[in-house]
């Protein structure tokens, strides 16, 4: 657990997802609109139709390059946080939803040379603060780059709104 009480470590089961994913897969445009209940049950439907209709509570994608790129639509981390996910490990993420991620809570680490080493359905453990992924499915394990600094704080705390609302966030907001 982080000092403000969200844990950073997540294990779950692995939805393997391909490169350069954009935020218009995540979220299809013809659901943007119509409220996160309804966009929710179509996140990464057009990549994996299985994706929506089985995910669940901790489940951690894994994807390979350039994930989130595109459109920087700021609602497709939210979306994907909305399904339960707990974490998303990429080889590198678009800078814009790398961003965005912590923004919200949700869990990003970028770890070079997982992608190729997980598979859908194998089990999960990612210390985001170390860093470390954990295959424990097959026993490897990868040391990723792990957030630093401002990132690292809206994670702990839970995203940038709850990070404003305790006493580093208070100095953050005088600086």
């Amino acid at each position: 657990m982080t000092p403000l009480g969200v844990p950073l470590i997540f294990e779950g089961n692995c939805w393997k997802f391909g490169h350069n994913i954009p935020t218009d897969m995540i979220t299809p445009t013809a659901y943007v609109m119509r409220g996160m209940g309804e966009m929710v049950k179509h996140v990464l439907e057009n990549a994996n139709p299985e994706f929506p209709k089985s995910v669940r509570k901790g489940d951690i994608i894994v994807a390979g390059r350039n994930f989130g790129c595109s459109s920087g639509r700021a609602i497709a981390p939210k979306a994907i946080k909305a399904t339960g996910v707990g974490a998303v490990i990429a080889e590198f993420f678009s800078r814009t939803f790398y961003r965005n991620g912590p923004e919200i809570g949700l869990s990003l680490l970028e770890a070079p040379g997982r992608h190729d080493r997980v598979e859908t359905g194998q089990r999960i453990r990612v210390n985001i603060e170390a860093g470390v992924v954990e295959n424990l499915t097959t026993g490897k394990s990868i040391q990723g780059r792990a957030p630093s600094g401002l990132l690292l704080d809206m994670l702990r705390a839970g995203g940038l709104i709850p990070l404003l609302k305790t006493d580093a966030g208070k100095i953050l907001l005088q600086s």
